[in-house]
């Protein structure tokens, strides 16, 4: 029979480290906090000065595609619920609800963000544009005339996501090359996979900037709308 080595390694058992430590806890429980009276109250300032809200209603002010509006809305509700169910603007899709298809995809200040990972209550304050934007005075802006130019849909339901992202990416830098756009829509799915004729849309837009010596992209709508329809990605 063989035998083994009752001394632990470091010269203290098993049994003697948990009679240690469960003196340490009943000490602890006995002397007080483990935080000192100065940390204590300083955290329970620091919770009496942050503002709550809910859990009921409370008012929310949002200022979508250049307009004011004012609704109400529980404070876990979404920058996408709000704008679908609250404020009647569609154009953000509910599709994965959960960050990772893009299809809902708004601008924030300017920057592409998903609007179903976004609380409304963020967007306080703040400029909120959606696809209705790209329409707005009935001239059809120059990224969604492209994809309608190359047949850059099937369903749908992506559209407004990638169409909003280009945007942001072509507002940053309106000399950007078809790889940077690609780039700046990476963060969206399309599941009819009209991929390629995103890409001619793409090539279409840049071709165009550049042929044109960079004019702002809003002044490129009648020129993508001129160009007349082609299904191939070839200039008309």
């Amino acid at each position: 029979m063989s035998t083994h080595d009752q001394t632990p390694r470091s010269g203290l058992s098993r049994r003697q480290f948990l009679k240690g430590t469960g003196l340490t806890a009943a000490t602890a429980l006995t002397t007080g906090p483990l935080l000192g009276g100065g940390s204590a109250e300083a955290a329970q300032n620091a919770r009496a000065a942050t503002p709550g809200f809910g859990p009921g209603p409370v008012k929310l002010e949002l200022t979508v595609n250049g307009a004011k509006v004012t609704t109400e809305v529980e404070p876990r509700v979404t920058l996408l619920d709000a704008l679908r169910n609250y404020v009647d603007v569609t154009g953000p899709k509910r599709v994965c609800d959960r960050g990772t298809c893009g299809a809902c995809t708004v601008l924030l200040d300017g920057k592409p963000i998903y609007a179903c990972t976004c609380l409304a209550l963020e967007a306080m304050g703040r400029r909120v544009e959606t696809a209705e934007a790209l329409n707005a005075d009935g001239s059809l802006h120059a990224v969604p005339a492209a994809f309608v130019q190359f047949d850059a849909q099937q369903c749908g339901f992506c559209t407004p996501g990638f169409v909003m992202a280009i945007k942001a990416a072509l507002d940053r830098n309106p000399k950007a090359t078809p790889e940077e756009l690609e780039t700046a829509v990476c963060g969206n799915i399309c599941r009819c996979g009209t991929y390629q004729q995103m890409r001619d849309a793409i090539r279409s837009l840049c071709k165009k900037m550049a042929s044109n010596n960079g004019p702002s992209v809003n002044g490129l709508a009648s020129l993508a709308r001129s160009a007349g329809c082609c299904h191939h990605g070839e200039e008309g």
